[in-house]
This record gives structure tokens, sequence and C-alpha cells, in this order.
């Protein structure tokens, strides 16, 4: 089988260029495939940036980058690549780019239904059992996925190509990661009593009451689960407890509205959900590791480069 490094010397800068073509500016883009984005940075990171990444295969054309989740960190490049198959608060950081050699990513959303049609055709006698574990993974770059990524974005200069002959590619990307390493675990996200599935479920209960008190009763019945098993599976899975996931959730959010909104700092922490300022501010510190003033200051003198 072709390894990555023969890879290297075509297929990735193939990969590359076709990013490079479809980033008209640094960040991410959404292209005409469904799912399917780019993305281009030409400076290294700062500082850790933040997000909640949805499920999605990642690959690096060129460049590298560190993901933290919890108290564990990621690292990915052409050599790897990374699939989330939950939800989950990452803070992030691009290592190595330059203008010359940007950070050059393709990312494909995984939509859970669409793993449960394509599953039960590559094992219509049931799914391979998979140990319970993170619903997160680095594995070695698959050439053939990579391979299949260059088509797809070969596809989308063409209106008709994008539309129906990009998601077929996209299937084919899909069924060799069932069929791959990660595949247990992918297939797992089409499984709706699957313990990832269940946690998922909780996870989006806390994602859109993360304002709220947080009822890990609630999330355990809501998972069919007991509270203990619950607590268990839902760290196993994200890296983090159910407490500390909506933690994240709410500074992710304060630190947006303070971005996007003429709010001070007392009132974006009370809109998260915090009842002590003092509180907001030591989690805040914590987590972004600069307080909530200091980043008002640094928006007002224009932005947080690098962040």
């Amino acid at each position: 089988m072709t390894g990555v490094s023969d890879l290297a010397a075509g297929g990735l800068a193939r990969l590359a260029e076709l990013i490079q073509r479809h980033t008209p500016y640094e960040g991410e883009c959404a292209l005409r495939v469904p799912g399917v984005s780019v993305a281009r940075t030409v400076r290294p990171h700062k500082a850790l940036a933040h997000s909640v990444q949805k499920p999605a295969l990642c690959l690096v054309a060129q460049g590298n980058k560190a993901v933290h989740i919890g108290a564990e960190q990621y690292a990915y490049d052409p050599q790897r690549m990374m699939v989330y198959a939950v939800h989950v608060p990452v803070a992030f950081q691009v290592t190595r780019a330059s203008v010359e050699e940007p950070f050059l990513t393709f990312k494909l959303e995984l939509d859970p239904e669409r793993i449960a049609e394509l599953a039960l055709k590559l094992y219509p006698h049931g799914l391979p059992r998979r140990p319970e574990g993170r619903g997160v993974q680095v594995t070695e770059a698959d050439p053939a996925i990579l391979n299949a990524a260059i088509r797809v974005l070969e596809t989308v200069d063409q209106e008709r190509e994008a539309t129906w002959i990009g998601p077929l590619i996209v299937d084919e990307m899909v069924m060799r990661l069932l069929l791959g390493p990660v595949g247990p675990m992918v297939a797992q996200m089409g499984q709706v009593e699957s313990s990832t599935q269940r946690i998922e479920r909780a996870i989006g209960w806390i994602q859109a009451h993360f304002e709220g008190p947080l009822n890990v009763e609630a999330l355990a019945e809501l998972s069919h689960m007991g509270v203990s098993t619950f607590h268990a599976h839902f760290k196993a899975v994200t890296g983090l407890s159910p407490l500390q996931f909506q933690k994240n959730l709410r500074l992710q959010e304060a630190r947006r509205l303070m971005y996007t909104t003429g709010l001070d700092v007392g009132a974006v922490s009370r809109q998260v959900g915090y009842a002590s300022a003092s509180q907001f501010t030591r989690e805040y510190t914590r987590l972004f590791s600069s307080t909530p003033r200091q980043d008002m200051t640094e928006l007002r003198l224009g932005g947080a480069e690098g962040r």
C-alpha cells in the first residue's frame, strides 16, 4: 500500500494547491459540496484559540497544529489526520505557518444519519465492537482518503460536478473511514443507542442550556444511564466532566459576546450564567490566560491577533 510519505511529493502538493485556490481570504471557507470546507492560516498563533469542534474529519495539507482537549494534547500534520465523533470544546494553536507556506486544512463534517446508512451497507451483520474510549482520535493519514479529498476539491469549480459528483466522493471518504482504524468510533455516531450517541445527546442539551444550572441527574436520564455511569462515559468520550464542558461553553460564549457586543464584563458574566463576577474572572483567566478586562482592552486597541 502506498504510504503518506510516497504521496507527499505529488498528492499533498496538489491538495495544498487546491486549498489555496479555494481560500480567497485567511480563515475557514465553506465550499459548494455540503459539509466540506477548507482553511488557510499564514502565521503561527501567539496564543491558544478556542472553539467548539463539530464531528468532523480534519486533514492537513501543509503546516502543523496542536489541539488541547481537557488535559490531553493532540498534534497533527500532513502525516496524521484527526477525527471527531462528538461536539467538544477545544483549544488549538497553529504551530507552523508562514506567508510562503501557510497552514492549510481540509475539513469534512460528519453526518450521523449518512454514517448510519453507509455503515449498514458495509456491516449488514452488525458493527465491529469498540471498547469505550475517547470520541476523538488522531490516526495516520490514509492516502486513499487524501486522494478522495483532492477529487472532492476538483469538483468545486463546476456547479453540476459539485452537486452530483462531490457528495459521491464524500460518501467514499466516509466509507473509507468506516473501514479504517477509526471505523468503530465513527460507526458509533450513527447508532442511536450507542454510548457515543447518548453522550452526544447530553452534549446537545448542555449546548442549548449552558447558561442555566447543570442537572447531571436529568442528563443521565436523557442518556439512559445511571449517574455514575453517565459521568464516567462523558469523561471518557469528551475528556471533560459535564461541569467542565458547561464551563468551557459559558466562557467561550462570554468571550464571543465581549468581541461582538457593547456589553461590559459584568453584563456578559451574568448573561452566560455566572452569579459571581469574581468567579467568572478567575475561570475566564484560567482558560484564556488573560482577564476579561485585558481582552476588552485588547479588543478596543484593534483585536486579538493570533488568538
